[in-house]
């Protein structure tokens, strides 16, 4: 049977032979990285007496095949609709190719297997074992994951695309949570009855769990947004529609029970927004208590409401309304239809659907439409995808390591091109929001849950990327000023200035305030970080708001507009006020002050701070003659060698180059340049020779042997600075 949702006419698709009890069924993929399939509307129907059928729309059967001995249980295309894998009561795995031809036998055991799902990337399959869960590659030879899941028989399990976790369920009565490598994220208590059947929603971030008289709607962490009594005995299957709002069950008692998602709520500072019916949200501003109700023509799929803005796609149209007026959308028609994510930046905002990413302004002008090597938009979602001003950043499901960058005005990448690439794999992404573009930095968590912070403008110069934290489950950039938070293992953690890494990393502990997350539990997510307000969502659901101190973001808009005095001044009054918070700003000051190259203010916040050593540089650096000297010291304080010794050879500042080699006492490239520019190789072999005899040592660097046999040495190398030369 087969029924349309928008008129609920009911058709009969195919009559099967009185022989045929059909178990499962499921239909080809509609589209793959936006090209619509040929076959997509056929599908695939398992049997009690050992057969698959492939149908095609019309209900005529274009293949039946022999499996299994006894039933077939469960029969699941892969993503890209080239390959089927069945399982069935003989405990076989199999893989047909997508006209029914038999691949290979992945699997056997003495236990039949009751359902099977796809990896992510269709390279491995899981399956269940009495009550054990099984990952196995298609590859001969790689290794096979293994672990006992429930207490009772494993009956459902599903494995979702976009989020890579898995959900199983059991005659134990308990559905559970996974990710890839078989860790537990979240384990159900106890119903009534076996859970019979699971599955996620087509992005990801919804489940529904079904039980004799019992649906229930899921957040992936695992809690529960609702739960529905409906008389249907056991949902057997369930199977979600492509956009993600509605749901179909198969019941215990011959019915087909259809339910929609509704009462999602979206919030923004003062504005609480929820959808009450399937085409109609209501606008609460808590403020002054007024309601306003949205209408929209269809079904609502997707709303994202952040930077006064609500952008809302229905299935054929986007609408996007202005916080300070909510009469008049602006309404422009979408070409695909099932948007899956909305991120929005101060600016502009990204659409992404089946088809591909499209940047739009918040006048409904398309800007952009970006574009990578072998682009898979349907498994994009918040995590994987960050947007700011002028930067879009997009984590690469073909190779995990990879983050693309491009600039949101043009689409193109940004930069030389390259993509950002790190040594294992990407989880999550977030761009900061503030600043200008030759500052902003990409936060991302890694596989082994570091914290990492890079620059994404890479012009020649390979900006180094930099660990900032470990074991951290979540972060969120602040929308106002470049202001991150995280939680790591048991300690929530603000980074006031991340930046310092790259200015003076010594300082970074004393830029974070950190408070204990013992009160989150387990597996907490940060929702939102707007103005000093935080807001976190614990493994139950429930919800916990944080508030910072502002002084810090005050900071931030004071450098930002070069108003150092205001920024001092504001140091001095917190700390009139505050006892423990007015270190963290002044050594935010620090930063701030030694990365916009304010030498006065860097003194006076490091004087504050207690750092003598560094002050007395300051001090000897604004005491030298020459501008470009000046810079290349500045850049020497924040351990970049490489930039201030090429900046002082451009000028011709030779001695001071080798100075500053001899300093760090990088011998060999003192000499180098001593004897590639003709100058000062006495003054190197003197250094060379003082530091060796310092130490009882006898020169063993043949280039120092060869040279000092050619030379001979004035033994007077008290002095450390040429005046001729920085002249």
């Amino acid at each position: 049977m087969k029924w349309n949702l928008l008129t609920s006419e009911t058709t009969r698709v195919v009559k099967l032979p009185d022989d045929i009890y059909p178990i499962d069924l499921h239909w080809f993929p509609r589209s793959i990285g936006g090209k619509k399939q040929s076959q997509a509307e056929s599908f695939v129907l398992t049997s009690s007496d050992g057969k698959f059928h492939l149908i095609s729309k019309l209900g005529r059967v274009e293949k039946s095949v022999e499996a299994h001995c006894g039933a077939v249980l469960a029969g699941r295309w892969n993503y890209e609709g080239t390959a089927l894998v069945t399982v069935g009561e003989d405990g076989q795995v199999k893989i047909w190719s997508k006209s029914g031809m038999l691949r290979s036998t992945l699997a056997q055991q003495g236990t039949p297997v009751y359902s099977v799902a796809w990896g992510p990337d269709s390279g491995k399959v899981l399956y269940t074992s009495g009550k054990q869960l099984i990952i196995k590659p298609l590859q001969p030879n790689a290794k096979v994951l293994q672990w006992k899941a429930h207490d009772g028989l494993i009956l459902k399990t599903d494995w979702n695309s976009v989020n890579d976790l898995i959900l199983s369920a059991g005659e134990d009565c308990k559905y559970k949570v996974w990710d890839s490598y078989g860790r537990l994220l979240y384990s159900s208590q106890p119903h009534e009855y076996p859970i019979t059947s699971v599955a996620w929603a087509v992005d990801g971030e919804l489940f529904a769990v079904g039980s004799f008289h019992t649906l229930r709607l899921c957040d992936k962490t695992g809690w529960s947004y609702a739960l529905e009594k409906p008389n249907t005995g056991s949902i057997f299957n369930i199977a979600w529609s492509i956009d993600g709002t509605q749901l179909a069950g198969a019941c215990g008692n011959g019915h087909v029970i259809f339910a929609h998602v509704v009462e999602q709520r979206w919030e923004w500072k003062n504005f609480e927004i929820t959808l009450i019916k399937r085409r109609t949200m209501e606008v609460h501003n808590v403020i002054n208590d007024a309601v306003d109700l949205l209408e929209f023509r269809d079904r609502v799929i997707k709303a994202s409401l952040n930077y006064g803005h609500l952008v809302v796609s229905t299935s054929l149209q986007c609408y996007v309304f202005s916080t300070k007026n909510w009469n008049t959308p602006l309404i422009f028609d979408l070409k695909e239809g099932t948007v899956s994510l909305i991120l929005q930046a101060e600016r502009h905002f990204l659409l992404v659907d089946g088809g591909g990413l499209y940047l739009y302004s918040y006048e409904g002008r398309l800007i952009s439409s970006p574009k990578f090597p072998g682009m898979r938009t349907d498994i994009l979602n918040a995590q994987t995808v960050s947007l700011s001003n002028d930067t879009l950043a997009v984590k690469d499901k073909a190779d995990e390591k990879v983050i693309y960058i491009f600039e949101a005005l043009s689409g193109k990448p940004l930069g030389d091109g390259k993509p950002i690439s790190h040594k294992t794999e990407i989880v999550e992404i977030a761009l900061d929001q503030k600043g200008l573009t030759s500052e902003r930095k990409i936060a991302f968590i890694d596989k082994n849950r570091d914290l990492h912070i890079t620059s994404v403008k890479r012009f020649g110069k390979e900006q180094k990327i930099v660990k900032i934290g470990t074991m951290v489950q979540t972060l969120a950039w602040n929308d106002t000023s470049n202001i991150l938070c995280g939680i790591q293992d048991t300690r929530f953690t603000v980074w006031y200035y991340p930046n310092t890494v790259y200015v003076d990393k010594d300082l970074l502990p004393k830029t974070l305030y950190e408070k204990d997350a013992s009160e989150f539990s387990k597996n907490p997510q940060i929702v939102h970080f707007v103005g000093n307000q935080i807001t976190i969502r614990r493994a139950d659901g429930s919800l916990i708001h944080l508030s910072i101190s502002p002084y810090p973001a005050i900071l931030h808009e004071y450098v930002s507009s070069s108003k150092w005095e205001d920024a001092v001044r504001l140091c001095r009054f917190v700390k009139a006020t505050a006892t423990d918070e007015d270190q963290t700003m002044w050594a935010c000051l620090a930063a701030m002050a030694v990365a916009n190259k304010d030498m006065v203010t860097a003194e006076i916040a490091y004087a504050s701070i207690g750092e003598i050593d560094k002050v007395q540089y300051i001090n000897s650096i604004k005491d030298l003659p020459s501008k470009e000297s000046r810079m290349a010291h500045i850049l020497l304080f924040s351990g970049n060698t490489q930039e201030a010794e090429t900046l002082l050879l451009q000028t011709g500042l030779i001695y001071q180059a080798i100075q500053v080699n001899i300093n760090l006492y990088n011998w060999d490239r003192a000499l180098e340049l001593a004897v590639k520019h003709k100058t000062h190789v006495d003054t190197v072999l003197a250094y060379r020779q003082k530091f060796l005899e310092d130490f009882g040592k006898k020169e063993t660097n043949k280039r120092f042997l060869q040279y000092a046999e050619g030379v001979s040495i004035t033994q007077n190398y008290s002095y450390s600075f040429c005046p001729a030369c920085s002249s």
